[in-house]
């Protein structure tokens, strides 16, 4: 049986290229689980790839398929923690929105995984500029939109001054946690610590 050479040729079927297979989503959310959990059990200097596959319940390959090195992946880790910051108060008024995000950041901060991860990414940042850079990025704009917003919404009821310098409010919402909760790493708070600390904060954003 001859075949006409002009006559169209069914075509063949494309196959998947051997290393193009797609990246399933909940084996990522298993190694990033994992290395959270990795982080506040061993610390990064003793944080390995095996270690991390082994918790995750995958292969070393399934963790190099997505990320080259553990300092890729944490440096990954982190900078996600920039994008998700925490959701913006509204209740109506500048003390309400302080005392709820710091309630709400209080929480966090006190959270053991969070408890154990940021003290041990701080020391490691200072040896490692990559490490500072991504925690400085994370820590800094994480925040940052949240603050803005609360003092964005102070604005418009006219509880603060416009052309306030947001810098300046984000380190004065910000600061105060973080100092107890992750440099002297003292997280347990005395009794109405966070309202006398949202009256005293909404008093200092309006002197600016």
């Amino acid at each position: 049986m001859t075949t006409n050479a002009d006559e169209p040729q069914p075509r063949p079927r494309r196959r998947a290229p051997a290393g193009a297979a797609v990246l399933r989503e909940d084996v990522t959310e298993a190694i990033r689980a994992a290395v959270f959990e990795e982080l506040a059990a061993v610390g990064y200097a003793r944080m390995s790839i095996e270690g991390i596959a082994r918790r995750a319940g995958v292969g070393k390959t399934a963790v190099y398929r997505r990320w080259r090195s553990k300092l890729h992946l944490v440096l990954d880790l982190v900078s996600a923690i920039a994008v998700q910051g925490l959701p913006a108060p509204d209740t109506g008024s500048l003390e309400g929105d302080l005392r709820l995000l710091y309630e709400v950041t209080s929480r966090a901060l006190r959270h053991p995984v969070a408890s154990q991860i940021l003290p041990d990414l701080q020391a490691e940042a200072a040896r490692n500029p990559d490490i500072a850079e991504a925690l400085r990025k994370a820590l800094r704009e994480g925040q940052d939109g949240v603050a803005r917003g609360v003092v964005t919404a102070a604005q418009e009821r006219g509880e603060v001054r416009p052309g306030v310098d947001h810098a300046l409010a984000l380190d004065l919402i910000s600061g105060p946690l973080y100092w107890r909760s992750v440099v002297i790493r003292n997280p347990k708070l005395p009794k109405g610590y966070l309202p006398a600390l949202a009256r005293a904060t909404t008093e200092a954003l309006k002197a600016l």
